[in-house]
């Protein structure tokens, strides 16, 4: 028997109910913020994850799935989509809109050849934002307080923001420096990858999970120590801001993010769920001032963040909480015999493009399999169809709840689900 790839798995039945309610209250979301939708390609040139993502970093060194295609050219199936999103923005010109800031959302697959755990697919659903052309620091938070009222809005508890600054490039410089003077007496002892982050990029020496214990990764310098007055500046403001919207924060220095781009402020976004013990991070961003430009467009600045959803699925069922999706059908129509599948399968259309959930049928059951499958479907209501419903065009409707009996006439009987089904269609 053919099995799934390893490290990847279906979506069904009561999963997918969940993805699809949890796609709309973004969806919903986003457009209360005014973000507009943006999808890019599942892979693109494998350069420019190495551009954007950084060459150093986990993703690009160890995980990506990079291919040849037929022209013989390098391929990448997307690891993160910030990267893809630049790369969008910069090749359709969007920095020369008006109406700037461009605030865009995207939600689809990832793909990174990691070792699969709990919560961690190497094929794996990421929703994301990001925003181009603001340097305000009022965007920085209002990326924050759209990952912690997201998590609020589906029931999670205990939700906490751990915030920290980079700075811009003359503050980074500053703490790279620092770093290597921090690290350079004692590089040899440590690991081939981070001996090899030290020449390139030894903010990444942090990230490591094999010397995270040292004594030196523990006493480290700080990116905050090494922020210049307008990198301060920016970061003050950004917990101003927090403050106003109501959000707790708490300045972590050890945030600083697995990705190369990021300048300013970082941040990631957890739930108190005991069940996760230290993987209860959920979500994370940040500011990345120079990853447009490295990309080939201009000097523009850009904010965002992602949030993977089997993390999300994992903790909502750690907390036991049921997503309030809509199970039910509105209308199952229901047939006497064969002679009035013709009338009853027209009626389901109209039904249908009513706005209707609807359903009949299909598997040629006896009339008491028929309403067995109704209370299967959740069905608010059962049309039934016999000869003399055809003849006098008045419907028999059965409140499937109540079991109260309607004779509707077919003229009015899209009225009457409408004044019965409260819903919007």
């Amino acid at each position: 028997m053919l099995q799934k790839p390893k490290g990847t798995y279906d979506i069904y039945g009561e999963k997918g109910k969940q993805i699809e309610y949890i796609e709309s209250l973004l969806k919903s979301l986003m457009s209360k913020y005014n973000y507009d939708y943006i999808e890019t390609p599942i892979f693109e040139s494998s350069e420019l994850f190495h551009r954007g993502v950084g060459e150093t970093t986990d993703i690009v060194t160890k995980e990506t799935y990079d291919f040849k295609d037929r022209g013989d050219r390098m391929m990448t199936l997307r690891p993160e989509g910030t990267a893809g999103v630049v790369r969008s923005f910069v090749e359709n010109k969007m920095y020369g809109y008006a109406s700037m800031p461009v605030k865009t959302w995207y939600f689809g697959p990832m793909f990174r050849y990691e070792r699969p755990q709990s919560g961690r697919y190497r094929q794996f659903k990421q929703f994301g934002l990001e925003v181009f052309g603001s340097d305000d620091p009022m965007v920085d938070a209002e990326v924050i307080s759209i990952a912690v009222n997201f998590y609020k809005i589906l029931g999670l508890k205990g939700i906490k923001v751990n915030i920290n600054s980079l700075g811009d490039k003359e503050s980074r410089d500053n703490y790279r420096e620092a770093l290597i003077k921090h690290f350079e007496p004692v590089i040899d002892t440590y690991c081939e990858d981070c001996r090899e982050r030290f020449k390139k990029n030894p903010l990444r020496i942090l990230d490591c999970k094999i010397d995270h214990d040292k004594e030196e990764m523990k006493n480290a310098p700080t990116t905050i120590e090494y922020l210049n007055e307008e990198s301060k500046k920016h970061f003050e403001a950004v917990k101003e801001h927090l403050e106003a919207l109501d959000i707790d924060y708490i300045v972590n220095p050890s945030v600083v993010r697995g990705l190369d781009y990021y300048t300013h402020t970082v941040f990631e976004v957890e739930a108190d769920i005991p069940e996760f013990g230290s993987q209860n991070v959920l979500c994370g961003g940040g500011r990345y001032n120079g990853l447009v430009e490295a990309v080939g467009g201009p000097n523009m600045s850009g904010v965002g963040f992602a949030l993977g959803l089997e993390r999300l699925l994992n903790a909502l069922e750690a907390e036991k909480i049921t997503l309030p999706y809509d199970n039910s059908l509105d209308v199952y129509v229901i047939p006497m015999s064969e002679n009035e599948k013709s009338y009853a399968f027209g009626l389901l259309q109209a039904l249908r493009m009513s706005g209707f959930k609807a359903d009949i049928d299909y598997m040629n059951r006896k009339i008491s399999g028929n309403f067995k499958q109704a209370d299967r479907y959740n069905a608010k209501f059962v049309i039934i169809v016999g000869e003399e419903e055809i003849n006098t065009r008045t419907l028999t409707v059965k409140n499937n709840n109540t079991k109260e009996e309607y004779k509707v006439s077919e003229e009015l009987l899209i009225n009457f689900f409408d004044d019965n089904i409260e819903e919007e269609h």
